[in-house]
Formats: C-alpha cells, structure tokens, sequence
C-alpha cells in the first residue's frame, strides 16, 4: 500500500486500503498488479489517468509512423509524366516513406505487358539512390505492382588504419640490408649451405688438350724449369 506521497504504509487488506483510501476522498487503484504482493496506491483517480494520458502522448511524438504512398502509371506513360512522378517518389523515399509503384494494365495493352516490365525496371534503376526494392515485382491481375523501401542511413564504414609517418609500406624482402657481390667480383664469399664459395678464376684459361681434373676446374701446365747458366 502506497499513499498520495509515495509513502509506503504496509501490507494491508483490501477492505482496510479501501477504507483508507475513502477516508482521504482519494481512489485506490492497482498500479502494479503482477507484483507479490499487489501493489495499490491511494491516488486521484482521473488525474492518474490525465498524467497517463499524456505521458502516451508524448511518446507518441518521438515515434515515426511509415505510410504507404501509392504512385500509378501506364505502360504509355510519357517521358514528362514518367520523371515527375519518380521525383515523388525520391522525395517519399527521403522521407521515411515506402512507396508502392503500380502499372496498370488496360484492355489490350495486356498483350504488351513487357513495356510495364520495362518501365518498372528502369524505375528501380532511376531510385536505387534513394530506395531499394522490398517487394519484387510481380504481377496482380491487371496490374503489375512493386513496394521500394527507404535506405537506411547511418551505418558506419571500415575506416582505413592510420599510417605512421616515416614507416615503410612494404615489408623488405629477406636479405635486403646486404649488399650482394658483383659478378667476376674476387674473394671468397659463403654460401646457403655454409661452405665457402669458389674463387672466381682470373687466370687465362688453359689451352685446348689440357688435362681436366675432378668437377670441371681447369689444371694450368707444369712449366719446366729453367736450369741457371753457371757462367756462360
């Protein structure tokens, strides 16, 4: 039990709430019957209905409601007609609005019923900025309807990540910061597997008919040796 203050007075009886409530020229309603125990509170009865009231009133003024805009059109629509009538659309889309396009079909124009086809795509195509297509087109009778929806807007995109400034774009390729040897470049160098490499050969190539060693390398001749003239 509540009073008028939202003063808490106990758990009471319904007879002695009653009574209580009658006592002050006040009403007792039930304002929170699902709770254990109900919940009463002595209140003025028209008044809480006033402030309820007006509280839904309010809540209504931060709700939009989305109507249903109807647009019509003919197979033999002209070009004028065709692009005023899309600029109401856009400016339904923009709105909040969903629009219903219909292409009405009249005696024999049934038997050409691809121009509506046609006129309908091209209409999508002419409000795909604005709207997209929440009912595809489809064929009701006489008429050939379709229902364009607003976009929704808002949505955040995947921004890029920063850049600092000064740091490389690319990862360097292995081995980038070594200089490599130049070819026909001396001295010995290491190769992947560890052993040192073969010197490059700078000596004049031996003459055709030597001997050839083990692995392809050139042996260079003995030349004899000159014995010393003693003295003559």
């Amino acid at each position: 039990m509540i009073d008028d203050e939202g003063k808490q007075l106990g758990i009471m009886t319904p007879a002695d709430a009653l009574k209580l409530a009658r006592g002050q020229g006040l009403d007792l309603v039930e304002v929170s019957p699902t709770a254990t125990p109900p919940v009463c509170r002595v209140i003025n009865y028209g008044k809480f209905l006033y402030q309820l009231s007006k509280r839904q009133h309010e809540a209504k003024k931060h709700q939009k409601s989305i109507e249903l805009k109807e647009v019509k059109f003919r197979p033999q629509t002209s070009d004028n007609d065709f692009s005023v009538k899309r600029n109401h659309i856009l400016e339904f889309l923009k709105a909040g609005d969903k629009v219903k396009a219909t292409i009405m079909f009249k005696g024999r124009q049934m038997a050409h019923r691809e121009l509506g086809w046609n006129m309908m795509q091209r209409l999508v195509a002419d409000v795909a900025e604005a709207g997209l297509v929440e009912s595809r087109p489809k064929q009701e009778g006489p008429n050939l309807t379709a229902v364009l929806a607003p976009k929704k807007t808002g949505g955040k995109s995947a921004s890029p990540r920063p850049r600092v400034a000064g740091t490389p774009t690319e990862r360097p390729p292995i081995g980038a910061g070594s200089a490599r040897p130049k070819s026909g470049e001396a001295g010995a160098h290491k190769s992947e597997g560890g052993a040192p490499a073969r010197a490059a050969d700078t000596s004049v190539p031996a003459p055709a008919g030597s001997a050839e060693g083990a692995g392809g390398t050139h042996v260079a001749p003995k030349t004899a040796a000159v014995p010393e003239s003693s003295g003559g």
